[in-house]
C-alpha cells in the first residue's frame, strides 16, 4: 500500500519534472550498481563529434555523482524548482518548457565546447548542476516578491537565491563556474505572461529601466502566451502589475 501510495503521488508531478528527475535517479542508480560508467555518461566534445558518441549531449545532463549530499542537495532542488516552473509559468504549456530545456542545454553545451576547445574548463565534464543552476534563476526571476528562508539560516527575496547557492557552494568548497554556466541561458529564458519583463533580468537589485513594451522583443513568439497576439498594441504597452506576495519555506 505505501508503495501504491508512492507511486500515486510521483504520478501527480508533472511529466517534465517527473521524467527527468527520474532520469537523474535512474542514472545515478545504474553507476552505483555498477551497470553503467561515468566515463560512458561525461561530456567529450571529441568523442561526441568525431566519434559519434551522441548519446553524451544528454547523459552529461543526468549524472550528479555518486550517492551522497552533493547529490540529494541538486536532486532536490532539480525536482522543486522544476516542479514549481512546470505548475507555475509553464502551466499548460509543456512543449514550451521543454523548448526551455533544449535552448538552455544548447547553449550550455555549446559555451563548454568553446571554452574547451580554447584550453578553459578542461576539468567539467557534467552539466547537471548548470541546469539546476538555470532553473533555480528562472523561477526566481519569476518570482521576486517571494522570500525565501534558506534552510532556517536566512530569509531574502527570491532574485538573491541563485546568488545564496554560489555562496554555499563556495563554504563547501566547490567550484562556481557550474553555476555561473547556467545563469546566461536562465537570463535568456522567456518573460511570463502577466509578469512585469524586469523579472528576467540579471541583477536582482532595483527596477529596470526596460519598458513593459519590451515584452514583445524579449524572446521567441513561440514563447508568449497564445492571447497575447489577440490584444492591442496600447494594452501590450501598458505597465503590468506584479505579482502580489508570498511566503516560501525550504526545508532542511
Amino acid at each position: 500500500m505505501a508503495w501504491q501510495g508512492l507511486a500515486a503521488e510521483f504520478l501527480q508531478v508533472p511529466a517534465v519534472t517527473r521524467a527527468y528527475t527520474a532520469a537523474c535517479v535512474l542514472t545515478t542508480a545504474a553507476v552505483q550498481l555498477e551497470l553503467l560508467s561515468p566515463f560512458q555518461l561525461y561530456f567529450n566534445p571529441h568523442l561526441v563529434f568525431r566519434k559519434f558518441q551522441v548519446w553524451r549531449l544528454v547523459t552529461n545532463f543526468l549524472f550528479f555523482g555518486p550517492l551522497g549530499f552533493s547529490f540529494f542537495f541538486n536532486i532536490l532542488f532539480v525536482f522543486r524548482y522544476c516542479r514549481m516552473l512546470e505548475e507555475g509559468s509553464f502551466r499548460g504549456r509543456t512543449a514550451d518548457f521543454v523548448f526551455m530545456f533544449l535552448f538552455g542545454g544548447v547553449l550550455m553545451t555549446s559555451t563548454l565546447t568553446l571554452a574547451q576547445l580554447l584550453g578553459f574548463l578542461g576539468s567539467l565534464f557534467f552539466l547537471g548542476q548548470a541546469l539546476m543552476a538555470m532553473l533555480v534563476y528562472v523561477w526566481s526571476r519569476r518570482s521576486p516578491r517571494v522570500r525565501v528562508n534558506f534552510f532556517g539560516l536566512f530569509t531574502f527575496q527570491a532574485p538573491f537565491l541563485p546568488w545564496a547557492l554560489m555562496g554555499f557552494s563556495l563554504l563547501l568548497g566547490n567550484s562556481i563556474l557550474v553555476d555561473l554556466l547556467g545563469e546566461p541561458p536562465g537570463t535568456s529564458s522567456p518573460p511570463q505572461a502577466g509578469h512585469s519583463p524586469q523579472d528576467t533580468l540579471l541583477m536582482p537589485w532595483g527596477p529596470s529601466p526596460i519598458p513593459a513594451g519590451a515584452l514583445l522583443t524579449s524572446g521567441p513568439l513561440i514563447w508568449l502566451h497564445p492571447h497575447l497576439s489577440a490584444l492591442p498594441a496600447a494594452v501590450l504597452l501598458q505597465p503590468l502589475k506584479p505579482p502580489g506576495p508570498h511566503n516560501l519555506h525550504l526545508q532542511g
